[in-house]
């Protein structure tokens, strides 16, 4: 399987909101369910990865080529998450269970993205 290029810091800088308002998104909803005495259920960081996926196929659809997303950027970032997935789901595990408390969707989804971001960069030659 071909690993896919290097991503553009602009790219990377898109990713980065697209992830924030996932991870906002979550905090939100954990606030909804508090307020009506619901809990969260586990959530993990393939979950994670695939709801950003979904993100960007829609955004991709909606406005893909107005902010300069690239042809091929949702399937190189299928192959990236794939091929990182094991990695990732390791760093997330030890970080998210370095408290007391296991982490909510928001947490984990946080942590998730994080660790893509620095593989990303870690890919890409770029400094956070």
């Amino acid at each position: 399987m071909e690993s896919p290029q290097a991503f553009s810091g602009h790219v990377i800088g898109l990713l980065k909101g697209y992830m924030y308002d996932l991870v906002d998104q979550a905090e939100q909803e954990r606030h909804s369910l508090e307020q009506f005495g619901f809990t969260s259920h586990p959530y993990r960081p393939d979950q994670a990865l695939s709801d950003l996926l979904a993100l960007l196929d829609d955004r991709i659809e909606s406005e893909g080529v107005q902010v300069g997303l690239p042809d091929n950027f949702l399937h190189d970032m299928w192959t990236l998450c794939n091929e990182a997935l094991s990695p990732i789901s390791d760093r997330v595990w030890l970080e998210g269970n370095l408290g007391a408390l296991s982490p909510g969707k928001a947490r984990v989804r946080e942590l998730t993205y994080h660790a893509l971001i620095d593989l990303i960069e870690a890919r890409s030659g770029e400094k956070r």
